[in-house]
C-alpha cells in the first residue's frame, strides 16, 4: 500500500536526489565543450550498464517495462536535452523546463492508476509554476524554440519512464515480490546504450566523436562518470524507488527544486549571475515544495495516519 505523506527519511533522501540533478546541469554544460552530445549520453549509459551489470543480476520483470524504461530514459529524455543544452537552451533555464515532468508524470499516474490530487496539492502547484513563471519570463533570450520543444519532449519522455518504473513494481508487488531498482536502472541502460550509439555514429559521425576522445581530459571524465554514478545509479534508482512507494502527486513535486539547485550550480561553477528575480522565484517554489510537503488533511490528521 502507498502512503500519501513523506517520512522524514524518504523526504530527506528525495532531497538528496533533487541536490544531484540540480547540479548536474551545469556539469553537462561542462562536458558538452568536448563531447558530442549524443555520445556524451552514449559514454554515460555505458557506464551504467558495465561493470554494474557484472555483479547486479537482472530484475524479474516483464522485458516491455525494461524495453519502455530505457528507451525513455536514454534515447528520448537525455538524448534530447543534451542535444537541446548544445546551443539551444541554457543550463538553468533547462533544469527547469525539465520539471514539466512534475505534471506529466501525474496526468499519466491519474489516467492509469486513478490517483486524485488533493486541494494542497494543487495550492503547492500554483506557487511553483507562479516560480516558474517569473524564471521564464527573465529567460526568454536563453532559448530557442526548438530548445525548449526537445526539453518539453524529454520531460515526457522521463513521465512516461516514471510510470513504466511504477508498473513493474507494481506487477512484482502483486507477485509478493520487490524490485531491486538499481538492477532495473543497469539492465535498461542496456537497452539505451547500443541505440544511442547507433545514432551518434549516425548523426554526429566517427570523426568528431574521435575527436572528443582525444580532447577529454579529467574533467570531462568526472563529469561522465557523474552523470553514470550519481545522476542515474543513485539519482534515478531511488527515485523510482520512492514512486514505488508514494503516489506520483507526492513524490514528482520534489523535482521542482532542481532548477533551484540547477541556477545555483549554473551561477557557482559557470559564473551565471543570480539577481534579486532569481531568488525570487527560488522562494516562490520552496514555498510550494513546504505546502506540500508539510500540509496534511484535517482527516488524516484526526485518523493519526503514521508517517
Amino acid at each position: 500500500m502507498t502512503k500519501s505523506h513523506l517520512s522524514l527519511r524518504d523526504a530527506l533522501l528525495a532531497l538528496g536526489i533533487v541536490f544531484v540533478w540540480g547540479t548536474n546541469f551545469a556539469i553537462i554544460r561542462i562536458g558538452l565543450d568536448v563531447l558530442p552530445p549524443l555520445f556524451f549520453v552514449t559514454l554515460r549509459f555505458a557506464l551504467v550498464f558495465l561493470p554494474a551489470a557484472l555483479f547486479v543480476k537482472r530484475p524479474r520483470v516483464p522485458w516491455k517495462y525494461l524495453i519502455l524504461y530505457g528507451i525513455c530514459s536514454g534515447p528520448l529524455q537525455f538524448g534530447l536535452l543534451f542535444f537541446a543544452m548544445n546551443g539551444m537552451i541554457s543550463p538553468g533555464l533547462a533544469s527547469l523546463m525539465l520539471q514539466m515532468q512534475v505534471f506529466f508524470t501525474i496526468a499519466i499516474a491519474m489516467g492509469r492508476q486513478g490517483e486524485t490530487v488533493g486541494a494542497h496539492q494543487l495550492v503547492a502547484f500554483g506557487l511553483a509554476l507562479a516560480g516558474m513563471g517569473l524564471i521564464a519570463a527573465h529567460n526568454g533570450h536563453d532559448v530557442t524554440l526548438e530548445g525548449l520543444a526537445l526539453v518539453l519532449l524529454a520531460a515526457m519522455s522521463w513521465a512516461i519512464s516514471n510510470q513504466a518504473a511504477r508498473e513493474a513494481a507494481r506487477d512484482a508487488a502483486a507477485r509478493g515480490e520487490t524490485i531491486n531498482m538499481l538492477a532495473f536502472i543497469v539492465w535498461a541502460a542496456m537497452i539505451s546504450t547500443p541505440i544511442l550509439l547507433a545514432v551518434s555514429l549516425l548523426s554526429e559521425g566517427p570523426a568528431a566523436i574521435l575527436r572528443g576522445l582525444q580532447q577529454a581530459g579529467p574533467v570531462t571524465w568526472a563529469a561522465v562518470i557523474w552523470q553514470s554514478s550519481g545522476n542515474t545509479m543513485f539519482g534515478f534508482a531511488c527515485w523510482a524507488w520512492l514512486l514505488s512507494r508514494y503516489p506520483a502527486a507526492t513524490i514528482s513535486p520534489m523535482s521542482l527544486l532542481v532548477p533551484v539547485f540547477g541556477f545555483a550550480a549554473s551561477a557557482f561553477l559557470l559564473g551565471e549571475p543570480l539577481p534579486l528575480w532569481k531568488i525570487g522565484a527560488t522562494l516562490l517554489i520552496m514555498g510550494g515544495l513546504a505546502v506540500n510537503l508539510l500540509w496534511r488533511p484535517r482527516k488524516a490528521m484526526l485518523a493519526g495516519e503514521p508517517d
